[in-house]
């Protein structure tokens, strides 16, 4: 019986040490660099504030800045606006005998300062001011513009989608027809990228005017940006041996890409445009601060008139929004990937 021995091995095996002189140096540099950024963004006064509130929570300390400008906001924002006032006198063609289901009239006194044109001193009278009431009526309004948020995310996802698959096709290395082209199409790639959707949104506003066109615009090119990129990268990852194949039977490259390439990237294409239209979502009320429509409009106004009951309802509205549409994409990545 022969037995294989195992030549022997003179150099002795030794652990590499996962810190070295190098590793040490470059902890050391970041640290300083760190520490005089920390000066710059006011990290030390955060830390203090911070410690401020937590001395207050325990009841070390009598209050703390940001004890009181949280619970000053919180204590005005709640409870949360339902019902929408409105004063007769500003509805146009009212009609007492034809009010909105479920909407009351309701005539009460009110305290209102005037300049004396005799006197030239302020005085306040008791006046009598009619208004519509409806008990639901700015729960209502907000559902309606949450919805168009959505479809302003929706919208935009869609042509994302549509102007992302040439994009990537053309950025992709293994399916470029020219290194020409996939130079141009990774550019435009990282142009789009690099621009902020609250930015664009800025600038669509000035040409589009205010509404949800130009946050379509802008949410559509940051997300095409986005998702060519990831594209372009999962057709380069593909495994080649079925892309190979198909070309050896005089497959066209469209034909190679559809039957060879596009079943390995489906899943990964399906999770990229649900996160892209979960994130549209969010982002499309970021862009209505700067008027590009939405329910972030409406947040923006009530918040400037210090209306923060009505930006209680709004930010409720939102987050519940989100948490459905957060079960919604987890339903559907279940199904299809």
């Amino acid at each position: 019986m022969t037995t294989l021995e195992t030549p022997p091995n003179d150099s002795p095996w030794h652990l590499k040490s996962p810190i070295d002189a190098r590793a040490v140096f470059i902890v050391i540099v970041a640290f300083v660099l760190l520490s005089f950024s920390a000066q710059r963004v006011d990290l030390g006064k955060m830390a203090e504030q911070m410690g401020e509130f937590g001395l207050a929570s325990v009841g070390l300390k009598d209050s703390s800045q940001i004890g009181r400008g949280l619970g000053g906001l919180v204590s005005d924002m709640f409870p949360v606006a339902i019902a929408e006032r409105t004063p007769i006198t500003m509805i146009e063609h009212f009609d007492a005998n034809r009010l909105p289901p479920f909407s009351r009239i309701e005539t009460v006194q009110v305290e209102e300062s005037k300049l004396d044109s005799d006197t030239f001193q302020t005085v306040t009278l008791m006046v009598e001011k009619t208004y519509l009431v409806q008990p639901a009526g700015y729960l209502v309004f907000v559902l309606g513009k949450m919805l168009e948020t959505i479809e302003i995310a929706i919208w935009a996802s869609l042509f994302a989608i549509i102007g992302s698959l040439p994009l990537a096709i053309a950025g992709a290395r293994n399916f470029t027809p020219h290194p020409l082209i996939y130079f141009a199409a990774r550019s435009t790639v990282s142009f789009l990228r690099s621009m902020p959707e609250l930015i664009s949104a800025l600038f669509l506003v000035l040409a589009f005017g205010f509404g949800p066109v130009a946050g379509i615009l802008a949410l559509a090119l940051h997300s095409m940006g986005f998702l060519a990129k990831f594209y372009a990268e999962d057709i380069e990852a593909a495994d080649p041996k079925p892309l190979e194949a198909m070309r050896a039977t005089g497959a066209g490259s469209f034909a190679a890409l559809r039957l060879a390439v596009l079943p390995q990237v489906l899943p990964s294409y399906t999770a990229l445009t649900l996160y892209i239209l979960d994130r549209n979502v969010r982002m499309a009320a970021v862009i209505g601060l700067v008027g590009a429509g939405g329910i972030g409009q409406e947040l923006k106004g009530r918040y400037d008139m210090f209306q923060y009951d009505r930006v209680g309802t709004i930010l409720l509205v939102i987050f519940i929004t989100v948490l459905l549409l957060d079960q919604l994409a987890a339903h559907l990545r279940r199904r299809l990937i």
